[in-house]
């Protein structure tokens, strides 16, 4: 047996799970009067390359940086959207709710490294959202998150 920690990725259960996570969150995001009109013009395909994305960061496959441009692109979309903490705050509830819905786990752990990173990429976006459209920010490497304790992921008690 491995002892091995698995990536974020892997223990959230991989791109089809992920795929359904942001598919549930944009059903989420397109009825909601906070977030729902930022994303109005959202492309059909936008919950899957947010999912590659998320898969990336978690360790997953480099899909995002190889399809879609990386960090950079992702920034990139944000600029001159002018998110509100309102917004930014909203975004992470129903992404959370999700989470929730679809059974992502649930282990302390991995809630802690999911909640980290959507907080910290949530206040990014709303950073890089007033930045103006004319702004050419720099190539930035994809981030990487993981479990951000020693030790890895959760362990059920034995017996």
């Amino acid at each position: 047996m491995s002892s091995a920690v698995p990536t974020l990725y892997d223990w959230a259960g991989g791109s089809e799970q992920l795929n359904r996570l942001t598919a549930t969150f944009y059903d989420k995001v397109a009825k909601d009067p906070i977030v729902g009109p930022v994303f109005r013009h959202m492309s059909p395909d936008h919950p899957a390359h947010v999912a590659a994305f998320i898969g990336e960061v978690f360790g997953g496959p480099k899909t995002y940086s190889e399809k879609h441009g990386g960090h950079r692109e992702m920034v990139m979309h944000h600029l001159d959207k002018h998110l509100t903490e309102e917004q930014r705050r909203r975004w992470i509830g129903l992404l959370t709710d999700a989470a929730d819905e679809i059974g992502l786990p649930d282990d302390p752990e991995f809630r802690s490294a999911f909640a980290a990173y959507i907080e910290w990429g949530s206040r990014l976006a709303k950073m890089n959202s007033n930045l103006g459209a004319t702004c050419d920010p720099e190539e930035e490497p994809m981030p990487q998150w993981g479990w951000g304790v020693p030790g890895g992921p959760y362990k059920p008690p034995a017996g």
